[in-house]
This record gives C-alpha cells, sequence and structure tokens, in this order.
C-alpha cells in the first residue's frame, strides 16, 4: 500500500501570518502593548479600537478555519461545481468563505440588534469587549491547530475534546457578556435573552448543520 505524505507547510505559513498579524497589532495599533497590557487596557484608554477588532477577526476566522477544516466531511456539491480560473474551494475554503459569511451576517445583525433595543451607546464597548475575548481565543486555537497538525492524536478523540471546548468557551462567552462590568449588552432581560438565543445560538445551530451535514 502506498502512503502519500502529508504536506503541511501552508498550515505553519497560516499560522504565522496570524501570529505576526497580532504581534503588529500590539507594537503598531497598541503603542507597543504587551499581551497582559493590552488585555487590561480599559476603554478610555485604549486606541485604534475599530482597526484591532478587525484584525484579531480576520485572525480568529483564518485560525478556527485552519482548525475546523480537518473535520469537514465534504464540500457541498452545488460549490463543487463552482470553478473561477479553474480553481475549486477545498475544504479550508469551503470552510473559511462560511465562516466569514456567519460572522458578516451576525455582527450585522448584532449591530442592528443594538440600535433596535436603544442601546446602540454600548455598541462600540461591545466589539472592544469581544475583541479581547477573541484575542485570547485565537491564541487557543492557534496551538490547537499546531498540536492537531504536528502532535496529532486520534481524529474521534480530539474531535470530543474540541465540542467539549467550544461548548465551554460559549457557555462562559455568554456569561462575559452578561455580566461584564461596561453592561455591554441591554438592562432588560428580556433583551438579553432574546440576543442570546437569536444572534448566539441560533446562527450557530445554522452554521454547524450547514458544515458538518
Amino acid at each position: 500500500m502506498i502512503r502519500i505524505a502529508e504536506h503541511n507547510d501552508w498550515v505553519i505559513f497560516t499560522l504565522l501570518g496570524c501570529i505576526i498579524s497580532l504581534s503588529l497589532m500590539l507594537i503598531s495599533l497598541q503603542r507597543e502593548a504587551s499581551i497582559k497590557e493590552y488585555l487590561s487596557q480599559s476603554f478610555e484608554d485604549s486606541s485604534n479600537i475599530f482597526l484591532s477588532w478587525f484584525i484579531v477577526s480576520a485572525v480568529y476566522i483564518i485560525s478556527i478555519s485552519v482548525l475546523i477544516s480537518q473535520f469537514i466531511p465534504i464540500v457541498p456539491s452545488f460549490l463543487r461545481k463552482i470553478s473561477i480560473f479553474g480553481l475549486q474551494l477545498n475544504k479550508f475554503g469551503f470552510t473559511f468563505v462560511s465562516i466569514s459569511l456567519f460572522y458578516l451576517i451576525k455582527t450585522t445583525l448584532s449591530y442592528f440588534y443594538f440600535y433596535a433595543v436603544r442601546n446602540n451607546k454600548s455598541w462600540q464597548k461591545f466589539y472592544f469587549t469581544a475583541t479581547r475575548f477573541y484575542f485570547v481565543l485565537a491564541i487557543l486555537i492557534i496551538l490547537g491547530c499546531l498540536q492537531q497538525f504536528y502532535f496529532p492524536i486520534k481524529r474521534l478523540e480530539i474531535f470530543q475534546l474540541y465540542l467539549l471546548f467550544f461548548t465551554i468557551i460559549f457557555v462562559f462567552k455568554n456569561i462575559f457578556y452578561l455580566f461584564h462590568n461596561y453592561k455591554i449588552l441591554p438592562q432588560t432581560w428580556y433583551y438579553k435573552i432574546l440576543y442570546i438565543c437569536t444572534l448566539q445560538i441560533i446562527p450557530l445551530l445554522v452554521l454547524w448543520k450547514f458544515l458538518f451535514y
């Protein structure tokens, strides 16, 4: 039996790009702040909030696409038929496009949600807080990618471990948002529950079904 060796150089280059992007963000946009200083910054003392949010979001989407793409069963047939200059989406491309659209739509809906419930003054504080959360999560995912590609364990075991990890992260994220000092979610509990159900749980279930079924 002939075994074809896997070449994962693209993983290293992708993760290096993610690490360099986060490093340049800390150096140039956050005035050479360390990770500890960046995470402990207050909203009032922070600079380049939107650009930092954009960079962290991009790094998070790319890194989690690298991680999850290895578990995607197939690329849907209607996407496999699409070819641009002879190029077709592989599992990473399919995952990256899906997650990018997911967060683009989710962010847009969140923006309108904040304005609909008249909590638009908290919008900037919301994505400021989310940026710190996803910054830490992106670093953990990068470490997970290194483990998955270069220190592999059984596929089923690591998949179950990732499910448990992301479930804990999802629960923690919502608790973090609910009880944050900046009160980034509306004060009315009805609106908080509405946010968690319609903009956290339901979109995630839709993404899961699209990627894995």
